[in-house]
Formats: C-alpha cells, structure tokens, sequence
C-alpha cells in the first residue's frame, strides 16, 4: 500500500486516531501525519512491525502508550509521557519530551534528541528478554529513573549541558540502571541510590545503544564513546527497608 498522508489541522484526536488505525489495519507501511497540534493518544496501543508514523508538529500526551511494534518518529517536541508503557517498537523525538517521559515502559527504545522532563523513566520495568531503553540527548529534570524496576536509561548532556542537576536521581530505584556522561553531583543521588564509574564492560554494553542513538540524529558519536560514564543503580534489594516496623 502506498504512503498515507493524513492532515492533522484543527482535527480532534478521536477521529485522527481512527484513521491511523484504519491504515494500519488495510495494509499501509508508511503514514505521515502533517499539522499536528497537541492531540493525545497518537498511536497508543497500536499494532503492526514495519510500520512506520511520522508526526509532522506537537503531539500531546501519551504518544505511543501501549504501543507494540511500530516505529514513531516526531519532528518536533513532545508533550508529557511519551512511551508510557510501551511493550516494543521505536519512539524518536527530534525535539524535547515533556514529564514522565518512558513512564512504566517495558519494552522497545525511545530516543529524545534533547531535554525531558521530570521523572523521566519513572517506574520503567523489565521482564525476560523485554528491556526497555530510553536515551536522552540532552539533559533531564528531577527524579530521574524514580522507582525504576528495570530497563536501561542514558543521559548523555549534549551541547554542554549538565546531564542531571537536580535532586532525586534514582529515588526508591530497586532495578534497571542509569548512566549518565560524567558524573552526578552526589547531592542529587535519591534515596535507595548508588553510583559508580562505568566499568569496561558496561560501556561495552551501551556502546551500540549510543551508537543507534548518534545516528538516528546524525550526531558524531566518537566524543560519546571517548568520554567517562557513571553508572547509577539499586544499593540494595530494598532500598526503603528503614521505613518499615521490623517484623
């Protein structure tokens, strides 16, 4: 099937949704979805690999929710919790993201080519051989990866920017780690957090993960993969033990 366009201008979210689900459903590989502004919901729960949305403009909250298999691209920012618990597929942002970006997520990428929110990551999850990565050019707002449960999150402070600087990174995080391009002032560490420098065969492991990353953007990604990373995960298996009466 040929390449659908759809015009988004002055259109309710509703409508806009059913025919993105109905040219999923009759075939179609490539929709493009031109004027967007601030409607939600845009492909939540939707279906089909190989399949391929690009949104021309804003799109409002809970892009991507539940969805399993496409790939979204956004050529603009994003408004909050982009990826919220989004099973698989790819979710790229040329723009900013707003709060909760990755919320709950267990599975599949999203990539933010520059700044997110507060609670990026919060929550995200992992199961099996589903884990979620989110990775974020630019830098994130507080609590960082609050409760994560599973899955991989990057900071990478792009174009001179501070990758974190505010409090709560990692706060209750009991599974999943966080790296982040040099180091997080320990001030900002939340509770049930721990942070150390990337070993060798950690920044093995992010290495093709950052590489996909540089060149979905088009971004050099040698200064990346030259530079120091910091490692930030669980303490302990319960890291709010203290704030229960002992049994």
């Amino acid at each position: 099937m040929a390449e659908v366009r759809i015009d988004a201008k002055d259109l309710h979210y509703t409508p806009l949704n059913q025919q993105i689900r109905k040219a999923v459903s009759d075939g179609a590989k490539e929709i493009v979805i031109d004027n967007v502004l601030g409607q939600r919901f845009i492909g939540d729960g939707l279906k089909g690999d190989g399949v391929t949305i690009t949104v021309n403009g804003v799109p409002g909250g809970d892009l991507a929710m539940f969805m399993s298999g496409p790939t979204i691209i956004v050529h603009g920012n994003a408004d909050h919790a982009p990826g919220n618990t989004m099973d698989k597929g790819k979710l790229i942002i040329h723009g900013s993201a707003g709060d909760a970006t990755a919320h709950s997520m267990r599975g599949g990428r999203v990539y933010v080519r520059d700044n997110i929110g507060y609670r990026g990551g919060i929550h995200m999850k992992q199961y099996r051989e589903k884990r979620p990565i989110l990775v974020v050019g630019g830098s994130s707002r507080a609590f960082l990866g609050e409760y994560m449960a599973g899955g991989l999150l990057i900071v990478l402070g792009l174009n001179g920017q501070v990758p974190v600087a505010e409090r709560g990174v990692g706060s209750g995080i009991h599974g999943g780690e966080i790296f982040v391009r040099g180091k997080v002032d320990e001030k900002y560490l939340g509770v049930g957090a721990k942070q150390l420098p990337a070993t060798a065969e950690q920044m093995a492991m992010i290495q093709p993960i950052i590489e996909d990353f540089a060149k979905v953007f088009g971004i050099d990604p040698a200064p990346l993969l030259a530079a120091g990373y910091s490692r930030i995960a669980a303490a302990s298996a319960r890291p709010f033990a203290s704030k229960y009466t002992p049994e």
